[in-house]
C-alpha cells in the first residue's frame, strides 16, 4: 500500500493568548511531527509556537499604517501574504482559525492565484466569530460568505455548530472536531510549585483564561469569596492579560491573601500538575480548553454549564457543572470537592481518562488529517 503524501498546510490564527491560538499552535506542531510541512501566517508568532522545529515555519505579516486609512488594515496584507506563501511554498490548503478576518483573507488569497495553484480553504470556528460578530450586521454577512465559500468548515463543539447554523443561517455541513490537549512534562515538581505559591496544607484552585469579559472573572472572585472555610484554599490565576482591573475587587472581597496571579505563563504544565481543582465561571464557552487542560492532569473542575462545556465534562462524574451566573452555586460546588477528597480524587481520575480517550492528539489530529485529505481530493 502506497503511503499517503505529506501535505503542505498554511495555518493562520491569532497569536495572542487564547484557546484558538493555543489549539492552532498545538495542531501545527502535531501535524509537523506527523511529517506534514506547516506554515504559520500571522502578524506575530503564536504564543506557544516553538522558535524552531522541523517542518514548522513562520511567515510574518507586515502591517503598514498609512495616513490614508483611519485604522491600519490587516485583512489585505494578510491575504497577500497568504497568496505569496501558497505560491512560493506550494501549499495544498489554508487552515484558518476564526472567520473574520482570517477566512475572508483566505478566500481573497485563493482568488488571487491562477486556477491550478489555488489552495483549499478550511475554516475552524472557535466561538466569538459566531456568538459575537455573527450577531453584528456589520460582520454577519461577511462571515456567512466566508463560511459558504470555504471548502470545509469545522466547529470545536456541537453547540457551536448549531449556534452557527442558527445565527448565520448557514445551510452547509459543519464538521465537529473537538479541541485537544497534549500535555508536556512539567519542569518542576508539585512540591516546588506549591512552595513558590506559598501553599502549605491548602488546596490549590486554578483558573486559566485570557480575562475577557465573557470569562466572568468578577463572578469567579465573588464565588471564591463565599467559599468556606476560607483558609482551606488558595486560588491561582494564570492570566493571559492584565489582571490590574480586578485588583480592587480582590481587596474589597478580602481575598488578598487567597489569590495568586501569574501572567502570560508559557509552562502551564507546572501549575496544572500542582492543582487540586479548577474553577471557571464563563457566561459563554464554545468548548473551554482550560477545563480540558486541567482534566489532562487529573484535576476536576467546577464550571458553569454553558455552551460546549457539557460536551467536555460529564457532570457528577468528571467534574461539577452549575448554572451560569450563580456565584453561590459555584461556591457550593467548590466546597463539595474541598470537603470530600475521596470524591475529588475519583472525579480527577475520571477526568484524566476522558481527556485521554476523547480529547487527545492521538484521537483528534487524525480527524483533521482526514478532513484535509477529503477536501484536497
Amino acid at each position: 500500500m502506497t503511503p499517503e503524501r505529506a501535505l503542505k498546510i498554511g495555518i493562520t490564527c491569532y497569536p495572542s493568548v487564547g484557546g484558538s491560538g493555543i489549539l492552532a499552535s498545538a495542531l501545527g506542531e502535531e501535524l509537523a511531527r506527523r511529517g506534514h510541512e506547516v506554515h504559520f501566517i500571522s502578524y506575530g508568532r503564536p504564543f506557544r509556537l516553538p522558535a524552531s522545529a522541523p517542518r514548522l515555519h513562520f511567515h510574518p505579516v507586515v502591517i503598514n499604517d498609512y495616513e490614508l486609512f483611519k485604522y491600519p488594515d490587516y485583512t489585505l496584507p494578510l491575504s497577500v501574504k497568504m497568496a505569496e506563501v501558497t505560491r512560493d511554498c506550494g501549499l495544498d490548503l489554508l487552515h484558518v482559525h476564526y472567520a473574520v478576518p482570517h477566512a475572508t483573507a483566505a478566500i481573497l488569497a485563493r482568488a488571487m492565484l491562477p486556477a491550478g495553484r489555488r489552495p483549499r480553504v478550511v475554516t475552524t470556528l472557535h466561538g466569538t466569530d459566531t456568538t459575537l460578530l455573527g450577531r453584528d450586521p456589520g460582520y454577519g454577512p461577511a462571515i456567512r460568505h466566508a463560511l459558504m465559500e470555504s471548502d470545509a468548515v469545522t466547529a470545536v463543539s456541537a453547540w457551536l455548530r448549531d449556534e452557527t447554523q442558527r445565527l448565520l443561517a448557514v445551510d452547509r455541513p459543519i464538521d465537529v472536531i473537538h479541541n485537544f490537549f497534549e500535555p508536556k512534562v512539567a519542569r518542576r515538581t508539585r512540591a516546588e510549585v506549591r512552595a513558590e505559591l506559598g501553599l502549605t496544607d491548602e488546596a490549590m484552585m486554578l483558573h486559566l483564561s485570557n480575562l475577557r469579559p465573557v470569562k466572568r472573572v468578577d463572578l469567579l472572585l465573588e464565588a471564591v469569596a463565599r467559599v468556606r472555610p476560607r483558609d482551606a484554599f488558595k486560588l491561582v490565576i494564570l492570566a493571559g492579560g492584565d489582571f490590574t482591573p480586578f485588583a480592587a475587587q480582590v481587596e474589597r472581597l478580602g481575598l488578598g491573601d487567597r489569590v495568586v496571579v501569574r501572567q502570560n505563563v508559557f509552562e502551564i504544565e507546572d501549575y496544572l500538575q500542582a492543582a487540586d481543582l479548577g474553577l471557571f465561571a464563563s457566561e459563554s464557552e464554545s468548548f473551554c480548553l482550560s477545563v480540558l487542560e486541567a482534566m489532562s492532569f487529573g484535576c476536576p473542575s467546577v464550571s458553569t454549564a454553558v455552551g460546549g462545556v457539557p460536551e467536555v465534562v460529564v457532570a457528577g462524574e468528571s467534574g461539577v457543572l452549575v448554572r451560569g451566573g450563580d456565584a453561590d452555586a459555584l461556591a457550593q460546588g467548590v466546597e463539595s470537592l474541598l470537603r470530600d477528597p475521596v470524591k475529588r480524587a475519583a472525579f480527577g481520575r475520571a477526568a484524566q481518562v476522558r481527556a485521554r480517550e476523547k480529547f487527545s492528539a492521538a484521537v483528534i489530529v487524525p480527524e483533521y488529517e482526514a478532513l484535509y485529505r477529503r477536501v484536497c481530493g
